[in-house]
């Protein structure tokens, strides 16, 4: 009988070390490649915003991204001829913020080619919805001491 507890106990603890099902799950969702479509904002109005440090919003949409969650690694192309063109890196991580919503946090981090920050800033996003075909990331910043929602729409594309 004791063994069995000690072999009980052992079960538990090593399924809750691992990472969580909702998580993997989405990291194999998310493998592959993704455009970025559309851009949105809950406020009507003309922005002026930069995204994640980079660039404009005219600049990331029909932008290309590749996701490769077993280790945790991307990169996005900018492919607008008005815009500063080129293949971007990035880390990244889900983190499972609340299991009965199934929503998540996405955060966010550019890269050399060679996977090293070069200023330690990332970015928190939240992954509002995730399935076979389409993404949306949400980041709520604030506007004049308001919430404001910037919505980022994904598309997958099929390899």
């Amino acid at each position: 009988m004791r063994n069995l507890t000690i072999l009980s106990l052992f079960v538990i603890l090593l399924a809750s070390c691992g990472t969580p099902k909702t998580v993997s799950e989405s990291k194999k969702v998310l493998k592959g490649y993704w455009s970025l479509d559309e851009i949105t904002y809950s406020e009507k109005g003309t922005f002026t915003i930069q995204l994640l440090s980079d660039t404009s919003r005219e600049c990331f949409e029909g932008s290309s991204w590749r996701f490769i969650p077993n280790n945790n690694t991307g990169n996005y192309s900018i492919s607008n001829p008005d815009c500063p063109t080129g293949e971007r890196n990035f880390i990244f991580a889900i983190q499972e913020m609340d299991s009965s919503t199934g929503l998540y946090d996405f955060l966010l981090k550019p890269t050399n080619e060679k996977k090293k920050s070069e200023n330690n800033v990332g970015f928190r996003l939240r992954l509002a919805q995730l399935s076979g075909s389409s993404m949306r990331w949400e980041q709520t910043v604030s506007l004049e001491g308001k919430p404001f929602t910037i919505s980022m729409n994904f598309s997958k594309i099929e390899e």
